[in-house]
C-alpha cells in the first residue's frame, strides 16, 4: 500500500543549476506557485490511477486561476496535492510544487505531509475552501471554536483576541449578526451562512494562497451570485492569489484572470481568460464552451452537449484522451500518440494534434 512519505530526490549539479534558475524566475516574475509536470497517483488492488498526469501552471501573487473540466477530470486532487492532503492510499509520484515562502522557495511535494513545515503552510501561507462546508465542519463544536482554533495555530494571540478576530472576519464575509453567530453550530446554519464560515475560516490567517473547490456548489442560485462577489472582494482588498475549482464556466468568466482547463489528469489547454472565451483552441475546451447557454442567446440557440462520458481512469484511452469523444478525430494520429504542449498564441499553450 502506497504512502505519503516524501519522495527522496538527489538532484545533480546540472538539476540543482535549472532549480535555481527556475527560482530566481520564480522571483523575477512575482510567481506565487509554480507546479512542474505534477503526477499524483492512486494505488489500489483495481490498479494505478493517475489522477493527476503532468499538470504545470504559475500563478502570481494577486492572480485569480479557474481550473475547469467535469468531473473526475483531476481537479480536486491537483488541489489537494498543494497541500498535501491527497487521501493515504494514493500519493504524488513525480514533479514539483514549488511556492514562495518566507522569502525561500519550498516545494510542497518534497515535504512530509505530517511534518511542521507543512503544518505551517497549511491554513497560513495556503487555505483551502472545501465543496461541501457540511462535511468541512465538526458538527461537535461551534464555527467561533473552530475559527479560533486556526488562528491560535498560526498567531500568537491569547484566547480573546482570536475570538475578536473571529468575530471580524465573520463580518467581513457578511455573516448576519456575527457577534452570535460565533457561538452557532454549523447544522443550525444555512447553507449559505455554511459557506461564509467556511471561507471565514479559510481566511482568518489572511493566507496568500485561496484555492476554492467548488465554493458554489452547495448554495442556490442567489446566495452563488453573493459568495461569487464576496470572493472578488475580499480577494482585491488581501491582494492574495485564488485558484478556483469549477465545472461552471459561468464562474470562470465571472472572476478569473486565466483559466487551465483539466480532462482526465491533464492540463489540456491554459491560456488568459478572455482569450480563452474568444479564441478557444482544443476541442474539449469548445465543447465545454458550446454546452452552457450564452445570455441573451434566446430561445432559439443550440446548445451543444459533449458525446459520452469521461472513461474510466482505470482504463484510459491510448493516445490522446479525448480523441474517443472528440469531434475532430483524425485516426492514426490521435489514437496512437499523446499530444505534446503547443505553444499557439502569447500565454496559450493547448495539448492538441491539430496543432502540431
Amino acid at each position: 500500500m502506497a504512502t505519503h512519505l516524501p519522495r527522496k530526490k538527489n538532484l545533480s549539479d546540472t538539476q540543482a543549476a535549472a532549480r535555481h534558475g527556475r527560482d530566481q524566475e520564480m522571483k523575477d516574475d512575482n510567481v506565487l506557485l509554480s507546479m512542474r509536470n505534477l503526477h499524483t497517483q492512486f494505488f489500489s488492488r483495481e490498479g494505478i490511477l493517475r489522477a493527476v498526469d503532468g499538470v504545470s501552471f504559475d500563478i502570481k501573487r494577486g492572480e485569480i486561476l479557474g481550473v475547469a473540466g467535469e468531473s473526475g477530470c483531476g481537479k480536486s486532487v491537483m488541489a489537494q496535492s498543494i497541500l498535501r492532503i491527497v487521501p493515504t492510499h494514493g500519493r504524488i509520484v513525480d514533479g514539483e510544487i514549488l511556492l514562495q515562502h518566507d522569502d525561500e522557495i519550498v516545494d510542497l511535494a518534497q515535504l512530509d505531509w505530517r511534518g511542521d513545515k507543512i503544518r505551517e503552510i497549511r491554513g497560513a501561507t495556503v487555505s483551502m475552501v472545501f465543496q461541501e462546508p457540511m462535511t468541512s465542519f465538526s458538527m461537535a463544536y461551534t464555527i467561533g471554536n473552530q475559527i479560533i482554533e486556526v488562528i491560535r495555530l498560526h498567531q500568537k494571540v491569547d484566547e480573546t483576541e482570536a475570538r475578536a478576530r473571529a468575530i471580524d472576519i465573520l463580518r467581513r464575509v457578511g455573516m448576519p449578526q456575527p457577534e452570535q453567530n460565533v457561538d452557532a453550530y454549523p447544522f443550525a446554519l444555512s447553507g449559505g451562512m455554511r459557506q461564509r464560515a467556511m471561507i471565514a475560516m479559510a481566511l482568518s490567517c489572511h493566507p496568500l494562497l485561496l484555492i476554492a473547490d467548488e465554493p458554489t456548489t452547495a448554495v442556490d442560485v442567489t446566495i452563488q451570485a453573493q459568495i461569487l462577489e464576496l470572493m472578488k472582494d475580499l480577494q482585491q482588498e488581501m491582494n492574495m492569489a485564488m485558484i478556483v475549482i469549477t465545472h461552471d464556466m459561468a464562474v470562470i468568466s465571472e472572476l478569473c484572470d486565466r483559466v487551465m482547463i483539466m480532462y482526465l489528469g491533464k492540463d489540456v489547454e491554459n491560456a488568459p481568460a478572455g482569450e480563452l472565451f474568444r479564441n478557444p483552441k482544443h476541442p474539449y475546451t469548445k465543447g465545454l464552451l458550446n454546452s452552457v447557454p450564452q445570455l441573451g442567446g434566446g430561445k432559439s440557440q443550440e446548445i451543444v452537449a459533449i458525446t459520452g462520458t469521461v472513461p474510466s481512469p482505470y482504463d484510459r484511452p491510448t493516445g490522446c484522451s479525448f480523441h474517443p469523444r472528440c469531434p475532430d478525430f483524425m485516426p492514426g494520429v490521435c489514437d496512437l500518440s499523446e499530444p505534446p504542449q503547443i505553444t499557439v498564441g502569447p500565454n496559450h499553450s493547448v495539448r492538441c494534434h491539430l496543432y502540431v
